[in-house]
């Protein structure tokens, strides 16, 4: 029931949904159907604009970047949770991380080279009979960038699953404090699971989307802005889930 919801809510759902409920009442109740159905299709124009997306990700993007030089704040690990999965990964052999959890974990494998913690890759088995993400994040951090990872945690579906079994993990092994790695967007809705869990962090995004607004571009309809319209929704419609929920 609950992916069925969150696919009816976001984008493209939430407008075509609107456009054929119109469309379907228009037989019966014509101006009814032709409003609601004009309304899904505006619906989806503004959410694929550029300063739509823009605008709803800088809603989300309060913690600001840790400094590029310098010291970084003191924590006992780096935790990085995934995101995607590329699970047909060709040209590699085989499943790999995808873009998004790239960037994730390239900004995590730096900050373990400055820093020398330990590093934690959350994230569970993205498809049947394809390893966990955290697999995957571990081996091109190993591999491809230099960094150590001493725990996986492979058994999460969700944010609040990446939170709560990694810090049982990370509780066993003495960590307290650690640096957060996610995208900007993500992060607080990331630090909220894992504050509940007891753990003391501090937020190390990556990945910022820039301003809303840069040209006359921003306001043509594009794909992208769609995709960064429907993720930040997500993360609000997460956030509220967790208010209402009672996951505090």
């Amino acid at each position: 029931m609950k992916p069925v919801l969150e696919a009816l809510l976001l984008p493209p759902l939430n407008g075509t949904a609107l456009v054929v409920t119109g469309l379907v009442l228009r037989r019966w109740l014509p101006r009814l159907g032709t409003a609601i159905a004009w309304c899904g299709a505006l619906l989806l124009l503004v959410l694929s604009l550029p300063v739509t997306g823009g605008a709803l990700m800088a809603t989300l993007q309060h913690d600001p970047a840790l400094p590029a030089e310098g010291p970084l704040p003191a924590a006992d690990a780096i935790v990085v949770v995934s995101a995607e999965s590329d699970t047909v990964g060709a040209e590699y052999g085989g499943p790999t991380v995808g873009r998004f959890t790239l960037q994730r974990v390239r900004y995590a494998a730096a900050l373990h080279r400055r820093t020398g913690l330990p590093v934690l890759t959350s994230g569970g088995i993205p498809a049947r009979d394809v390893e966990p993400i955290a697999e995957s994040m571990a081996h091109t951090m190993e591999q491809e960038l230099g960094a150590t990872v001493r725990w996986r945690e492979n058994r999460s579906a969700d944010t609040w699953e990446n939170a709560r079994f990694s810090a049982a993990m990370l509780k066993e092994a003495g960590v307290q404090r650690i640096l957060l790695v996610t995208h900007a967007f993500h992060m607080p809705r990331t630090v909220h699971c894992f504050r509940a869990q007891g753990l003391d962090v501090v937020a190390a995004p990556t990945a910022f989307r820039g301003p809303a607004w840069e040209d006359l571009r921003s306001l043509k309809p594009s794909w992208s802005g769609l995709r960064d319209s429907s993720l930040a929704l997500h993360e609000h419609l997460g956030l509220l889930w967790y208010r209402l929920s009672g996951r505090r």
